[in-house]
C-alpha cells in the first residue's frame, strides 16, 4: 500500500524529503544546494496551507514511496547527482496527480530545479 495517496501525503513526503536534501546538501559541503532544498520545503509548506482545503479529497493511485528512496549515505558528486535525479524523478511523476494547478506549478518547479543538478 502506497502512502502517497492524496494530495496531502504527497505535500507532507516532499516537504520532508526538502529537509533531508537540505540536511544532505550541508553534510556534503554545497550550502547553495542546502539553502535552495530549505526555500523549497517553505514554498511546499505554503503550498500545503494553502491548497490542501481547496483539493477535493480523490485517492491518488500508482505513487509508492519506495520509488523515491534516496541514499543520503553518499555525499560524493556522484551520489548528489543521483540523489537530485530521484528527487527530479520524485516531482515529475507525482505533479500531474495535483488537481490544484497552483500546487502543480510549484513540484513541477521544484523538479526542474533537480533536474537541472542531474
Amino acid at each position: 500500500m502506497s502512502s502517497l495517496n492524496t494530495f496531502g501525503a504527497i505535500l507532507t513526503y516532499a516537504i520532508e524529503q526538502e529537509t533531508r536534501l537540505a540536511d544532505y546538501y550541508k553534510k556534503a559541503g554545497n550550502t547553495d544546494q542546502s539553502a535552495a532544498a530549505d526555500k523549497r520545503r517553505v514554498k511546499l509548506e505554503r503550498a500545503r496551507s494553502l491548497y490542501v482545503l481547496e483539493i477535493t479529497l480523490e485517492p491518488i493511485e500508482g505513487l509508492d514511496e519506495a520509488n523515491y528512496a534516496l541514499n543520503l549515505d553518499d555525499t560524493s558528486a556522484a551520489g548528489q547527482k543521483v540523489v537530485a535525479s530521484t528527487a527530479a524523478r520524485f516531482y515529475c511523476e507525482v505533479a500531474p496527480s495535483i488537481n490544484v494547478r497552483d500546487a502543480q506549478r510549484i513540484l513541477e518547479k521544484c523538479g526542474k530545479e533537480y533536474a537541472a543538478l542531474a
